[in-house]
């Protein structure tokens, strides 16, 4: 028995879909849950956007004001035209 594989940690339950999340990897960017892609879990930016994906290790839930400062910025960039 390999006794490095005893000491690792089962990866999380995926949360539903459209959760938002935090990606600590990324200087904590905010995004939504879409979905498991192997070994990775798919996020995208809350309103929309190019998904990435990330480790779920790097992941944790997004506080309230963390889900406003994304929708904000989302919203103030869609009034710029800077996104539909």
């Amino acid at each position: 028995m390999d006794s490095r594989a005893s000491h690792q940690e089962a990866p999380p339950d995926p949360p539903t879909p459209n959760t938002p999340l935090v990606d600590t990897s990324r200087n904590d960017r905010v995004g939504e849950f879409r979905g498991v892609a192997g070994l990775y879990w798919s996020l995208c930016p809350v309103g929309g956007g190019r998904e990435w994906e990330v480790e779920p290790r790097h992941v944790r839930p997004a506080l309230p004001m963390e889900q406003i400062r994304a929708r904000t910025a989302r919203a103030n960039a869609r009034s710029r035209g800077e996104v539909l």
